[in-house]
């Protein structure tokens, strides 16, 4: 543990923070496996998973809770997941 006050204040905080991140991360992965289920199931109900998860993703760059290179990766290949579905139906 620190000693000054002030890195002891930094350590609190990074701990909130760390456990915020965790949460987001999370809720996305939640997101990526429900929009990975509908896919296969209905191409309606994934593509309304789509418009949440990319809000979340872009959320989520914006916090630089990820990188937002990440997020525009997932989104591109989500994207693609949905158009070649729409395609073979």
């Amino acid at each position: 543990m620190a000693n000054i006050k002030s890195a002891k204040k930094r350590v609190l905080i990074e701990r909130e923070r760390r456990v915020e991140n965790n949460s987001v991360k999370s809720e996305i992965k939640t997101y990526i496996k429900k929009f990975k289920a509908e896919l296969a199931e209905d191409v309606a109900k994934a593509e309304e998973t789509y418009k949440t998860l990319v809000s979340k993703l872009d959320g989520a760059a914006r916090e630089n809770v990820i990188h937002a290179n990440s997020a525009a990766r997932k989104k591109a290949h989500f994207a693609k997941l949905l158009d070649n579905a729409k395609k073979s139906k």
